[in-house]
């Protein structure tokens, strides 16, 4: 199994009830919550980038 990279984060404690209450209604440790979240956020932020990338197979010189 891959090595994990812990860190440090501070947060407001009424996010963290939030996310806590959340992660209890699905499974999750606050911890797996949270890595799911970022993980969702990281996948949607490279599909948009995605979308907003001109196709590739046009010529960028061409006007198309």
């Amino acid at each position: 199994m891959a090595t994990r990279k812990p860190f440090l984060l501070r947060m407001d404690p009424a996010l963290w009830a939030e996310l806590e209450a959340w992660a209890q209604d699905e499974l999750r440790s606050v911890n797996g919550q949270i890595e799911y979240l970022l993980k969702q956020a990281v996948v949607k932020r490279k599909g948009a980038a995605k979308a907003a990338t001109p196709n590739s197979n046009k010529n960028p010189g061409l006007g198309e």
